[in-house]
């Protein structure tokens, strides 16, 4: 009885989404108005009101620290790419040679589109590969699943926010649950380009065996450059600054351009080029980054992120932002495009804050830890291979990670420490299970039809994934496995 008063506040918000009735923001809202009783009246330990107002407080300090990454992104993203048209061009694309119609869509897959979701998320990705791909002039339903196959590295997606929250959580460095989620997305990897190569043979952009060869290649270099990029830089600007080269090269590589077209596109990326060379410097630099940190370092609660904003990237977004306004003298853009901004990211800003509100205050009250416990003892080590699943579905119904990662990460955490097993590993295993299978949410699922022009196709679209869903939640459940008996 005391195990489901415990999972009330997460089976209110699984409740909410799945009704379909209401927003993440009112299901986030409905949770933490679960929670607060929950946590008061039922805790295993006594939890009162000012332990309550600081797990809060907590909570907000979080929520804090991720929102200037979303919102900045979207400003920077909107700013940079007011009445400038989408690199390649619709020319490129109508060529009639097949080979380049394909690498066009490689390319807007698999570069520009994470590259897109990297610096802003919220399905911004399916935008720029759709806007890519539309001159090629395919089916909306296909046109869907090229759109989806953009948000395949969300965990580095909105400036890598979602993994800034996930290692909160977890109390593991944000450095070091990337690169433990560099495996499973590596593997997942396998099913999105099978997906991929099955589409385009449906949509008819056919390729030889060597230029899947070359694709398989690219896609081998890209995640090797993202992991060490990752390492040096942190998840914040690792993919950013991995695909702006790879991006280039790809550029060259394909269109072969003279010194006008060169240059013209070099125009168009140099608000990214800066930004992305700044963030890197201030990431390498040793006197730059010591220095910036010293000018503030906000440091309330021990164990949640430090606030630096001049090392915060979503600092220098904003500032971005405000320089590309000064520059093109554009005040009344800048006011619209914030409008936008906030219009398109408040919904993830207030879940945010909701989410690490309410696992603040379960992990507070000690029911994160004693859910843990539960469980543990009913299932010994083996607990851990739920959390797939778990994290999985909710990720799917909330169309984000942060959800599973504020509800499950306390009780995940607790479940690795408990049973010997590695904290990283467990950590990354529901990190990547939430954000990656997003890639099946309704809502983003909405996304692409709008974009595409596929309304009424996402029942017909949903048939044609399943089969990928669920080789994808396979290898998550043999991942599990392997972290269980790894030990």
């Amino acid at each position: 009885m005391m195990v489901l008063l415990w999972s009330l506040p997460a089976l209110t918000v699984i409740a909410a989404i799945a009704s379909g009735r209401v927003n993440t923001t009112i299901a986030a809202v409905l949770g933490l108005l679960a929670t607060l009783p929950v946590a008061l009246f039922a805790a295993p330990a006594p939890f009162d009101l000012p332990q309550l107002a600081q797990a809060l407080k907590r909570g907000l300090w979080i929520g804090w620290i991720i929102t200037p990454y979303i919102l900045g992104g979207l400003l920077f993203w909107q700013m940079a790419a007011q009445g400038r048209a989408p690199q390649g061009g619709p020319g490129e694309a109508a060529r009639p040679d097949p080979i380049a119609r394909r690498r066009l869509l490689f390319f807007a897959c698999f570069l520009v589109g994470p590259f897109a979701e990297s610096a802003t998320g919220f399905g911004v990705g399916m935008l720029g590969t759709v806007m890519l791909i539309r001159p090629l002039d395919l089916k909306p339903r296909d046109t869907m699943v090229f759109a989806l196959l953009s948000q395949t590295l969300i965990p580095w997606g909105a400036m890598g926010s979602g993994t800034l929250l996930a290692s909160a959580y977890a109390r593991v460095p944000p450095t070091q649950l990337a690169l433990y989620s560099m495996a499973p997305v590596t593997l997942l990897m396998l099913v999105w380009m099978a997906l991929y190569w099955r589409t385009a043979q449906r949509a008819g952009i056919h390729a030889p065996a060597s230029e899947l060869g070359r694709e398989a290649g690219w896609m081998a270099a890209s995640l090797a450059a993202l992991a060490a990029a990752t390492a040096l830089l942190g998840p914040e600007t690792a993919l950013l600054a991995a695909y702006g080269p790879l991006i280039v090269l790809r550029f060259l590589a394909d269109r072969k351009p003279d010194f006008a077209q060169a240059l013209a596109a070099a125009r168009r990326a140099l608000p990214y080029i800066v930004l992305i060379a700044w963030l890197v410097a201030t990431r390498l630099l040793t006197a730059l980054n010591r220095g910036l940190a010293g000018l503030a370092d906000l440091r309330p609660y021990a164990d949640l992120p430090a606030w630096m904003p001049f090392l915060h990237a979503g600092s220098w977004l904003i500032a971005g932002a405000l320089v590309m306004a000064a520059w093109q003298s554009g005040r009344g853009a800048l006011a619209a495009q914030a409008r936008a901004a906030w219009m398109t990211g408040r919904h993830a800003v207030l879940s945010v804050f909701l989410f690490a509100m309410m696992a603040e205050a379960l992990a507070g009250a000690g029911i994160s830890q004693a859910y843990a416990n539960g469980l543990f003892s009913s299932l010994r080590d083996w607990t851990i291979l739920i959390t797939p699943l778990l994290a999985g579905a909710f990720g799917i119904l909330a169309n984000s990670g942060n959800a599973p990662n504020s509800l499950f990460m306390p009780s995940q955490l607790s479940l690795a420490l408990q049973a010997g097993l590695s904290v990283p590993a467990a950590a990354a295993l529901l990190h990547v299970s939430g954000t990656s299978m997003g890639i099946f949410s309704p809502v983003r699922m909405s996304i692409a039809a709008g974009l595409a022009h596929g309304r009424g196709q996402e029942r017909g679209v949903y048939v044609l994934l399943l089969p990928f869903a669920l080789a994808a939640f396979g290898i998550l459940l043999s991942l599990a496995l392997l972290v269980v008996v790894a030990g």
